[in-house]
């Protein structure tokens, strides 16, 4: 009989991004969507100064991706948000702007915690929660009612200790409760923003207007 009890917690900071809408999406748009989401997430962490040696291989996840990323004093949570969250909105608007046949829209989430390693992959309470708000329904809502390219979700965690102490260069305005998620027994509250708010106007949905058909 193996032995699979976990036994070393590893502390990471953790983002994950997904695509909007990938399953209506043909396979050969997935492929160039997927390889232009990586290269501009490299390009907004290196641009943050996260290079390889701070953080794992990014982790895939067919329509979207994960960075795990070291707790090192080169690398505090506070360069997410106030680094490679607005350089990422910035290149994705960017891109639309450049591409319009190749628009996309990305949700991010950002939690921190400890994650477990096998040879398989990584696991763990704290993933569970990230993914958990990743793709709650009403940060999903969020990013349906604006243009923005992107919405950013953020564990509790990292509001507390991080957004609300108002750091330099962290934005704190426009970040709306999205309620409580349910992982396992316990309920873990997020916080969603639209980066760069002011550029986006909010989508009436009861109008039937949708984000993509908005140029």
């Amino acid at each position: 009989m193996t032995n699979d009890s976990p036994s070393r917690p590893c502390y990471r900071i953790i983002l994950a991004l997904d695509i909007e809408g990938s399953t209506t999406r043909t396979n050969s748009a997935k492929a160039r969507l997927r390889t232009v989401m990586y290269e501009l997430l490299e390009a907004a962490l290196h641009g943050a100064g996260i290079a390889e040696c701070h953080r794992d291989e990014l982790i895939d996840r067919g329509d979207g991706v994960l960075a795990l990323i070291h707790p090192v004093d080169d690398v505090p949570k506070t360069v997410l948000l106030n680094s490679v969250m607005p350089t990422l909105a910035r290149l994705l608007r960017e891109h639309n702007s450049g591409h319009p046949d190749r628009r996309f829209r990305l949700r991010a989430v950002v939690h921190a915690g400890e994650v477990l390693y096998d040879p398989r992959g990584c696991f763990g309470d704290a993933l569970d929660i990230a993914f958990r708000l990743l793709d709650a329904p009403s940060v999903k809502h969020r990013l349906e009612r604006t243009t923005a390219p992107i919405v950013m979700v953020v564990s509790d965690d990292i509001y507390r200790y991080v957004v609300r102490h108002g750091y330099d260069g962290i934005d704190d305005h426009g970040l709306e409760s999205i309620g409580r998620v349910t992982v396992g027994d316990a309920r873990h509250r997020g916080w969603v923003q639209v980066p760069e708010a002011a550029r986006y106007p909010t989508v009436d949905l009861s109008a039937g207007v949708t984000p993509s058909a908005i140029p």
